[in-house]
């Protein structure tokens, strides 16, 4: 509900102004330790992250709250926006974009921790998992870029707006394709602000889906494998209804005006 996501977000609010927070019957003021702030600023991005490889990417619908409690914290208090996207980044370095090179001297299991795969004890998580996760956090970074949070000063631009997802989506199609990832992002990527960059860049934005068609899939197709089609397949199909109907669907699970009334 809207007045519940409004009790999350002062409650965040406070703590983060200093201000005196209820919690598990404990008063916690930020103010109580000289590195109190910086912290609770390094947790709580830490923990937006979380929510991301967990709850989005089992629920995607969830990206959207979520963003828009990061988007207004990002806005009054832009230290946790910086630690978000350090964390962002070096769980999920696709968010950046970026394919990390195994340098000479890398241990095969640090090379797969710089990927972004979970390792313990050199066994490393099964696929589906690792890209269910990473999912979650493109959705949830998708998410952000496009949603400012109600109930604040809308004279100042978005701290992490729509011109970062377009500079995302360029860069991500100068880098050469990888099997299964780079599909799934994009599709994700797509799905959740496809409707968003449209409306924002137009034109533009149509080339980009016609380089994707024409050019881009069939570069992805040369490194999948007939195994790893599943992804590939429901893109193709995306930007191709999406080409033909010269319309993006907007994403399932937006909030609409009227959930803020709830």
């Amino acid at each position: 509900a809207g007045s519940k996501l409004r009790e999350v977000f002062d409650k965040i609010n406070n703590l983060l102004s200093g201000k005196p927070v209820q919690t598990e019957g404990q008063t916690v003021l930020v103010t109580q330790h000289p590195q109190g702030l910086e912290f609770v600023c390094y947790k709580l991005a830490e923990k937006f992250v979380r929510h991301g490889e967990g709850e989005v990417s089992f629920h995607h619908d969830s990206a959207f709250p979520i963003a828009v409690v990061l988007s207004g914290i990002w806005e009054l208090h832009p230290r946790v926006g910086d630690i978000f996207l350090a964390h962002l980044h070096k769980k999920c370095p696709y968010s950046v974009p970026f394919y990390p090179a195994r340098k000479e001297g890398t241990s095969m299991e640090e090379y797969q921790r710089m990927l972004g795969y979970e390792v313990h004890d050199s066994k490393v998580e099964e696929q589906d998992h690792f890209l269910k996760r990473m999912s979650g956090m493109i959705r949830l970074y998708a998410a952000i870029i496009q949603l400012r949070w109600p109930y604040g000063n809308k004279q100042g631009a978005h701290p992490h707006g729509l011109s970062y997802g377009w500079r995302w989506l360029a860069q991500m199609l100068n880098l050469e394709p990888l099997a299964d990832v780079t599909a799934m992002l994009l599709l994700d990527f797509l799905e959740v602000c496809g409707n968003a960059l449209m409306k924002q860049y137009g034109i533009q934005f149509w080339k980009t889906m016609f380089f994707i068609q024409k050019s881009y899939i069939p570069r992805i197709e040369a490194v999948t494998s007939s195994g790893q089609m599943g992804c590939l397949s429901r893109l193709k199909n995306f930007v191709q209804k999406c080409l033909q109907a010269e319309e993006i669907p907007l994403p399932k699970g937006i909030l609409t005006p009227s959930f803020w009334r709830t």
